[in-house]
């Protein structure tokens, strides 16, 4: 399979998107208040806020998928192998600047893309909280190597060293919010106003909590089934 880019992009760039998506038992860290199949549903909503984002830049999407898996507007590319292993496996069938990001940043906007494609560097990245990355914009994809996990940010600017790359680091707060634990759904009840992530969310029963000492949490109404 090889990443030919489309005529559709902003800023006379042709580029694609490629977006890690793991469709079976996901976000396992959120199993404290999501069961696996509201796991599941609730990723499939942060990848459909996603893909709005990157489409509405221009651009075209593959999903590296863990599993087999359908959706209607984006191509899918089913890889077993760990994920760095399939990610640079993409990158060296692309034929034009790529861009990875991650499923689970729903907050993420076409401005925010478009912003990091408008770099003069040879590549951009986003760093996540805790170290990782969020997002990473390449300019000639074949001359990289993804190595995440860990604190990948620091890895990733290591690479982009070794192989020569000029780095721009983008400062995101939407692209930087990752979704893993039950703490981050806050931000997206906060921020994710019209996003399929806090529709689904407030659907399945969670709603703002405010505690004795002002710090603010979710909880869920019991009454409440995930749609």
């Amino acid at each position: 399979m090889a990443f030919w880019c489309s005529h559709h992009n902003c800023f006379s760039m042709y580029f694609h998107a490629l977006i890690p998506f793991k469709p079976v038992n996901s976000k396992t860290r959120l199993s404290c208040i999501l069961n696996q199949e509201e796991r599941e549903a609730f990723a499939r909503a942060m990848l459909e806020d996603v893909i709005a984002a990157v489409q509405k830049s221009g651009c075209s999407a593959t999903l590296l998928c863990t599993h087999p898996f359908k959706h209607d507007n984006v191509l899918i590319a089913v890889r077993t192998e760990p994920l760095n292993d399939a990610i640079n496996w993409a990158l060296r069938q692309f034929h034009c600047p790529a861009l990875i990001i991650m499923a689970d940043i729903p907050l993420v906007t076409a401005g925010d893309i478009q912003r990091l494609i408008r770099t003069e560097k040879d590549m951009a990245i986003v760093p996540g909280r805790g170290g990782g990355t969020n997002v990473i914009f390449l300019k000639k994809p074949q001359c990289f190597h993804a190595d995440f996990y860990g604190a990948s940010f620091l890895d990733h600017l290591r690479v982009a060293e070794e192989c020569g790359l000029s780095v721009d680091v983008i400062d995101s707060f939407r692209m930087s919010t990752d979704i893993d634990e039950k703490e981050d759904l806050v931000e997206i009840l906060v921020h994710g106003k019209g996003r399929k992530s806090r529709e689904y969310l407030e659907n399945s029963g969670f709603s703002l909590a405010i505690d004795e000492k002002g710090r603010v949490g979710v909880k869920r109404n019991p009454h409440e089934e995930a749609l």
